[in-house]
């Protein structure tokens, strides 16, 4: 017998800002960000930053500091940064997150409270888990200091830790309260680190904005050297297409299995674990679209043109889209190489439970126009996994017949 059926409704908002030296004591949208729901509050702050960031930024606690003394009418530093492991070190380290969820329970940290997490992708997952399991809920302020985190994943609502040997199994969806994108941050980032981040940018065009796609493809060369300009233009693009997809797709929770933001995910997130995290998520992000969209050919689903324009813009903004952690394999299954199965197709079952149970996969049919399948068939993906093989081949057969050309010249 139904009892009562209760329905709540909770109305989440949270400003993004783009902002050129976030910590210069002359720019206040830190502060305005920070003291927006109560204006005439002190606020206090503590900031968590990214080792890398703070190598690259030797300055950056002082910068800090400065900031938060010239808006001292609005902030106050709860304590001095504390600075943790960068990369998905700080996602695989269960202490890591326990000794800062420690640090906010001796600072009392609250739910008045400010964690501001400067840092990429892996730092901002790390630190807003720690800060949403808090009191549950410590306010968090991101500000993502890479192409990955500043384009997708930092402007997001979801965070977590990796456990027990897989990708984010703890976590939570915790809306941050504010997201401030500086693109000086970029400026220091290896030039590996600027390629890497920009597969989510690539996701996002091929499965909702073609236009964008298009732009990719034509400003490839300068993108993959690094250039600051269109690396700022496309993080803005990306975010504000990511910002859409969770304000309009209607389940910004993901209660659902519908997920088309992990276009290319269930074989990223399993080579990273498969190469022990050596393949950047962005890396493992984008051998995963090119393998999907050669399945999606393979299947019918898209054209030969739509997959070829794929790997193409994609191999053209610096990526491989080969790594030996493709031809893994173990005893029994599906016949791959050696009549063994390929080990990344685990990543499926894994994807599967990740989902709730059901299976559902995001699939190109055009640049721009995506389908949803429940099911794939694993005699494709070994097909599409053998065609990455046979490309990086023939690719790197062209580099050395060049490289012998310019020795002999």
């Amino acid at each position: 017998m139904l009892l009562h059926l209760q329905r709540i409704t909770v109305p989440f908002e949270y400003p993004v800002y783009l902002t050129n030296g976030v910590f210069s004591p002359r720019n206040g949208d830190l502060a305005s960000a920070v003291a927006s729901k109560e204006p005439r509050r002190r606020h206090r702050v503590l900031p968590v930053i990214d080792g890398g960031v703070a190598a690259a930024w030797p300055s950056l606690a002082e910068d800090i500091a400065r900031y938060v003394d010239a808006h001292a009418d609005r902030l106050a530093l709860a304590a001095e940064p504390i600075v943790v492991p960068g990369g998905e070190a700080a996602k695989n380290d269960a202490a890591a997150t326990e000794a800062l969820q420690a640090r906010l329970d001796a600072l009392g940290m609250d739910r008045q409270s400010f964690v501001m997490i400067v840092g990429g992708g892996a730092v901002l997952d790390m630190a807003g888990y720690a800060a949403a399991t808090v009191h549950r809920g410590v306010r968090v302020v991101r500000i993502p200091t890479t192409v990955l985190a500043q384009a997708d994943s930092g402007v997001g609502v979801k965070n977590g830790v990796n456990a027990f040997g897989k990708k984010n199994l703890l976590g939570t969806f915790a809306p941050p309260f504010a997201v401030i994108l500086d693109p000086r941050f970029l400026e220091t980032l290896p030039l590996r680190d600027k390629v890497a981040g920009m597969a989510e940018a690539v996701k996002v065009a091929l499965i909702r904005d073609a236009r964008l796609f298009s732009w990719l493809s034509e400003h490839a060369p300068a993108l993959a050297s690094g250039s600051l300009a269109p690396l700022a233009e496309l993080v803005r693009r990306s975010a504000e297409i990511h910002l859409q997809h969770i304000a309009s797709a209607g389940d910004p929770f993901e209660l659902g299995s519908a997920r088309p933001l992990d276009f290319g995910h269930w074989a990223a997130h399993k080579l990273e674990s498969l190469t022990k995290h050596r393949l950047r998520h962005g890396e493992a992000v984008a051998i995963g679209i090119a393998l999907d969209t050669l399945y999606a050919e393979l299947a019918g689903l898209c054209s030969e043109s739509t997959s070829a324009a794929v790997l193409s813009t994609l191999e053209a903004l610096g990526f491989a889209l080969w790594d030996d952690a493709l031809a893994l394999t173990r005893p029994g299954g599906e016949r791959g190489e050696r009549g063994e199965r390929l080990c990344v197709l685990d990543g499926l079952d894994e994807f599967r439970e990740h989902l709730g149970g059901e299976l559902t996969v995001t699939l190109l049919e055009d640049v721009g126009r995506a389908r949803e399948v429940h099911a794939m068939e694993e005699r494709h993906i070994v097909a599409a996994i053998a065609r990455l093989r046979e490309r990086a081949g023939r690719r790197g057969a062209l580099v050395a017949t060049g490289a012998a050309g310019a020795a002999r010249s």
